[in-house]
Order: C-alpha cells, then sequence, then structure tokens
C-alpha cells in the first residue's frame, strides 16, 4: 500500500517535487500549490536543491524537468532518497502526465516548441521526453493524467490533497475511485486493486462490444452474472471498514482501482455502482470527496473524469 502523510507528518516541513511531461500541466500544477503557501522553486540546478532546501522555513515546491541543469532521472531519483533520510522532512513526488494524441494538440493550439524537439517533429519530442522521464514516472507518490482533466478540476485536486492550512485540525479524507485495464498496467497510485475479469465479459456480445459500463444496457448484462452482486457487496463491506481507519490513522487520501481486461465494460460498470452505493449517507463517508475517473475511457478521448462529491467549501 502506498505511503500516505499522516497527521505527524504535518508537523514536518512539506517538500514537494513537480516533474513530468512538457505540456501535461506541471507549471499549473506548481502556481497551485504557490497560491495556497507554497515556496516555489522552478529549475534550479540539481546540485543546488539540498541547499536550497535546508534554507527554506515551512513549506517548499520544486519544480523539475527535462530542461532542469544537470537533469537526469538517476539524479533526481538519488537526491530524493537523501532528503527522505532526514525526519524533520516530507518528501513527495508528483508527476504530471497527458496521452500523447493530447500534448500534440495542446502544442499545435499554443504553437509552442516542444523542448526537446529541436532538430525534429513535437512527436518526437514527446517520445523522447516520455523515454527520459519513465523512471521518475514509476517512483512517483503521486501521478496525475491531466488527458481529461480540466484545468479548474486539476486546481481543485491539488488543492484539496496539499492545502495544509484547511487540512490542519480536520479529517479530510478524498477517495479517487478509478476503473482501468490490467494489460495496460495496474495504476501506480492505487492503494486497492480488485479484479473483475472473471465477471461475464460484454466485449463478445456483438451489441454491447462498442458501449461502455457507462451505458446501462452494459450495466444490466455485468450485473446479471450471478456473482456480481455478492462481490461488489463484499468490496463495499471492505470499503465501509477501512474508511474509518484510515481516517483514524490520518490518512488523506486513498485511490480504490478496479481492472478488467478492456477497462471498459466490467470495471467501469463497477466503479459506477459502488460510487452509486458511496452517495448513500453513512457515517463512515458522509461529507467525503469522492473522485471518478476511468482510465482506459479517458485515454480513448471519452470525458469520464468528475466529481462524485465536492470538496467542501469548493
Amino acid at each position: 500500500m502506498q505511503a500516505f502523510p499522516l497527521d505527524s507528518d504535518i508537523a514536518k516541513q512539506q517538500v514537494l517535487f513537480v516533474t513530468g511531461l512538457s505540456g501535461a500541466g506541471k507549471s499549473t500544477i506548481l502556481r497551485v500549490l504557490e497560491d495556497i503557501g507554497y515556496e516555489l522553486v522552478d529549475n534550479a540546478p540539481l546540485q543546488v536543491i539540498s541547499d536550497i532546501v535546508g534554507k527554506v522555513e515551512g513549506p517548499i515546491v520544486i519544480g523539475i524537468d527535462s530542461r532542469t541543469n544537470g537533469f537526469a532521472a538517476g539524479a533526481v531519483i538519488e537526491l530524493l532518497a537523501r532528503l527522505r533520510l532526514n525526519p524533520a522532512l516530507h518528501i513527495e513526488l508528483i508527476y504530471a502526465t497527458a496521452e500523447t494524441d493530447v500534448l500534440l494538440r495542446r502544442y499545435t493550439a499554443t504553437r509552442r516548441r516542444h523542448p526537446m524537439a529541436a532538430n525534429g517533429t513535437v512527436k518526437e519530442g514527446i517520445e523522447a521526453e516520455i523515454s527520459l522521464m519513465e523512471p521518475l514516472r514509476q517512483v512517483a507518490d503521486l501521478v496525475i493524467d491531466t488527458s481529461d482533466l480540466p484545468p479548474l478540476e486539476l486546481r481543485l485536486l491539488v488543492e484539496t490533497r496539499y492545502n495544509q492550512t484547511q487540512q490542519q485540525g480536520k479529517n479530510h479524507f478524498t477517495l479517487t475511485l478509478m476503473s482501468f485495464a490490467f494489460p495496460s498496467g495496474v495504476p501506480r497510485e492505487a492503494d486497492m486493486v480488485f479484479d473483475a475479469r472473471f465477471l461475464h465479459n460484454p466485449y463478445y456480445i456483438p451489441e454491447l462490444s462498442k458501449l461502455t459500463g457507462l451505458d446501462r444496457a452494459v450495466q444490466e448484462y455485468v450485473e446479471k452474472d450471478p456473482d456480481y452482486k455478492r462481490y461488489v457487496d463484499q468490496i463495499e463491506q471492505m470499503l465501509n471498514l477501512i474508511f474509518p481507519r484510515f481516517v483514524l490513522e490520518g490518512k488523506k487520501y486513498a485511490t480504490i482501482a478496479v481492472g478488467c481486461s478492456g477497462g471498459r465494460h466490467r470495471s467501469v460498470t463497477i466503479i459506477e455502482d459502488l460510487a452509486k452505493r458511496i452517495l448513500q449517507p453513512t457515517d463512515n463517508h458522509k461529507g467525503m470527496p469522492v473522485l471518478i475517473m476511468h482510465r482506459e475511457l479517458a485515454r480513448q478521448g471519452v470525458q469520464t473524469w468528475r466529481w462524485l462529491a465536492h470538496p467542501q467549501g469548493s
């Protein structure tokens, strides 16, 4: 299970590193964090970052990308490891990403030159940067895919997760429900993963194949599986058990992921079902901010990212 900042971590100096692909929203994330009180340091040489962290009081956010002087993914990973040896610091790495076609559209719209495409096409620059940055994506504490994420929602996501002033004295807990396809990889940010591949698959039904778990016809087909209700009931019971314990332990956010073969039918159906159940007010999740994300649908251009329940005051 991914490490969460506990209440004791709030007393530590919060040091956030923000990196990722050019055009994926790194600058927006940095601005949001600066707006909520983090001291911003962007693209400082890697060799001086340790000294900067030691001289700054209060929360700090550090932007690093392929343009950073002395950049190498391995060097950044070593820097994070050294800083994490300091018990007075709470270190997190945030990685911003987006699908290649989305990045291409963004660069076409802005007519900006990609930093790694000096002698090639924008697409070649994007592909080169993906390869260069992949080791950082693999070790990131939070991966934010902005392909399907409007700027205002990105701001709300960052504010909800990292605004320490709002968190002090409160047990805010934000939940993300995510569907995905196992062949595309288990989401790194997932804290609990459930497998829906044993259920009857609508993909093999011609009239359902091109639909998704957002369509009622698909949902009805999946729900007719004799083991469906018992499985989802047990997932719900487990979530009802762990939510109060998460809050008690000071955890601020968690991602529950459900996967299937294609990430379009069974996993989407279960996530939508869980979302409806969580909407029912109970002491376990009353007022809880909840995000819904369908990763594979988002990668196929379907607008799916949404707040099921917004943070209070948003």
